[in-house]
């Protein structure tokens, strides 16, 4: 049999095309954060992770500028080998203190980070523990290991700590969790699930790729709950709120070298480029000098978030700038995306397997840089579009 034949036979895209329901790869032809244009059409941007609007801050696209002046675009090698400048070296020292932990390592990039860390440390004598709701890019690492994987229900802490009881001591046992939950906004139950590794002898890691620039000050979400002493590894992406590409994790010294010496994704991958890495340091500094960015960006998702419910939308247990507003249903999720691109707001549907089914909905999310008029803006269309649909 043709090995292509599953390709020619996937009809689903040229059939979402055919019906002006496609709504992925959409090409811009400007991004100025807030705000996109397609083809001529301008949209509210809601559905970027660009939570505190540092991708169009001055200081990090000088910073970019200048790194790549100095470095060029590439460091056409591994941190391995002769990838690694003293501006990495930096940002990791400045990531660590960032995060309250003794040692920080930079990759290329947030996925590489979770498939590096939990395949390098789970081996097969080990068993990784992850949330049913935890990011794909997790689920691959723990994938890639050769330890046992156990799965527990969303934030189900009874779930967990059956788990954990069926575990021989004997065993290795590293829980994941995501710190904020990309698709629904809501947050892991971090003091209970450190309370139950200490419990049963398991380390902890948080994936705060979403978290990190809007939990706890912008520490994240460890910090939020102040248990940062008790989880042992943090990682987060460069790819949100640092404005960048990349990722790193932080711990203890020795882990952090032992990841660095054993991570297949870091030694195998050309390093963050410089003007990455510039970028990424810049929007940390600012993160320190301008922390009412995480107080706005709260804000403005406090106040979405309380309109939303009162116009009858179902926004789930969103705590975050991560707003879902829950259709249930494949078909209406696209339409109510579509005629709201079409009225002027840029979204996220998401449809299972990425959720379970009956949880099908649009991803909002919004930026420290939104403005009251934009806000108010949104509000109308959905509020009109929501009417239309029968949806409110």
């Amino acid at each position: 049999m043709d090995i292509f034949k599953k390709c020619f036979d996937y009809t689903r895209v040229k059939e979402a095309i055919a019906g002006g329901f496609y709504p992925f790869f959409i090409p811009l032809a400007e991004n100025e954060g807030t705000e996109v244009i397609y083809r001529g059409h301008r949209l509210i941007m809601c559905g970027s992770n660009n939570y505190l609007g540092l991708t169009t801050h001055p200081k990090v696209r000088e910073a970019a500028m200048e790194a790549i002046k100095r470095f060029g675009t590439s460091c056409t090698g591994s941190r391995f080998l002769n990838g690694t400048l003293e501006m990495h070296e930096q940002l990791e020292s400045e990531l660590a203190l960032w995060v309250n932990k003794p040692a920080a390592l930079v990759f290329s990039t947030g996925m590489q980070v979770n498939l590096g860390t939990v395949s390098a440390l789970v081996s097969k004598e080990d068993v990784v523990i992850l949330d049913k709701d935890d990011h794909a890019s997790i689920v691959d690492g723990a994938r890639l290991s050769f330890g046992k994987i156990e799965r527990f229900r969303h934030n189900d802490m009874d779930h967990l700590e059956r788990v954990l009881k069926s575990i021989p001591e004997a065993c290795g046992k590293l829980i994941v969790v995501d710190g904020l939950f990309s698709m629904e906004g809501d947050l892991a139950m971090l003091p209970e699930i450190t309370t139950l590794s200490r419990k049963y002898g398991a380390r902890v890691m948080v994936d705060d790729a979403h978290g990190m620039g809007v939990t706890g000050k912008g520490h994240g979400t460890a910090a939020h709950f102040d248990v940062t002493s008790n989880v042992d590894l943090i990682m987060s992406t460069f790819s949100k709120s640092f404005a960048s590409l990349g990722g790193f994790v932080a711990g203890e010294e020795d882990v952090i070298s032992y990841i660095k010496h054993h991570a297949r994704a870091l030694i195998f991958s050309a390093s963050i480029p410089p003007g990455n890495t510039a970028a990424a340091l810049a929007a940390l500094r600012i993160m320190t000098e301008e922390p009412e960015r995480v107080e706005q960006v709260n804000r403005n998702a406090d106040k979405m978030r309380e309109a939303f419910r009162s116009l009858g939308f179902n926004t789930g247990n969103s705590v975050t700038p991560v707003i879902p507003i829950i259709v249930g249903d494949d078909q209406l999720t696209f339409l109510f995306w579509k005629r709201l691109f079409q009225e002027g707001v840029f979204v996220n549907p998401v449809i299972s397997p990425a959720v379970p089914p009956g949880r099908q909905l649009l991803r909002t999310s919004y930026m420290a840089t939104h403005t009251e008029d934009q806000l108010n803006r949104v509000l109308d269309i959905f509020k009109t579009v929501g009417k239309e649909l029968g949806i409110i």
